[in-house]
């Protein structure tokens, strides 16, 4: 189900020791969430760096690793391509990493260009405010909510993206809340699943 490799196993410790339970939880759905959909869509990816991504993308927005001048997709981009060199990775397998987490924050990268970008991009919209509902079945949806349930998990983000848009004016979260993300994520059906 997931990677066994030196590195994901890191990436688990790290978001585990710096993430509450319900980010970690939506770390591990991503991951979830991006890799059923690559398989679904016939997307070749790089299973441990989307996983190493997945698990680290939203670390910038823990109190331990909030980077105070840039937005919490740099700052967690900057984890990863440090936790990449310390796992071993040569740097520009830790730059990828580091791209991919920036890179979800961003305009939508096609599939042919990056394919870890997408899914992760494909993942968290899905995780966080519901988007394409029609790409992951109720069955799917119940099991990985089983495993990894939301604990609160909307209340929680969309209080760390308005701390986030409120400190960081020009930051992608900025522009979320000013762009409704409030109400997407009170409408994601993922919170309906009981």
């Amino acid at each position: 189900m997931f990677p066994e490799t030196p590195a994901a196993a890191a990436a688990l410790a790290v978001a585990t020791r710096f993430c509450s339970p319900a980010l970690l939880n939506h770390s591990i759905r991503s991951y979830l969430w991006g890799a059923m959909y690559g398989r679904a869509h016939g997307i070749a990816f790089d299973d441990e760096l989307y996983y190493v991504s997945s698990l680290l993308h939203d670390i910038g927005l823990t109190e331990g690793l909030d980077g105070h001048r840039v937005a919490f997709e740099e700052a967690g981009g900057h984890v990863a391509w440090a936790f990449g060199v310390a796992a071993g990775w040569p740097r520009e397998r830790a730059a990828r990493a580091e791209e991919i987490i920036v890179l979800h924050m961003r305009d939508d990268v096609s599939p042919a260009a990056d394919a870890e970008s997408h899914l992760l991009q494909i993942a968290t919209s899905w995780d966080v405010s519901g988007r394409r509902p029609e790409e992951f079945p109720p069955e799917a949806r119940a099991e990985v909510l089983a495993r990894h349930p939301r604990l609160g998990f909307g209340a929680e983000f969309l209080a760390a993206f308005e701390d986030e848009a409120r400190r960081k004016p020009s930051s992608a979260a900025a522009e979320a809340v000013i762009g409704g993300i409030a109400s997407r994520i009170a409408a994601n059906p993922l919170d309906a699943v009981s």
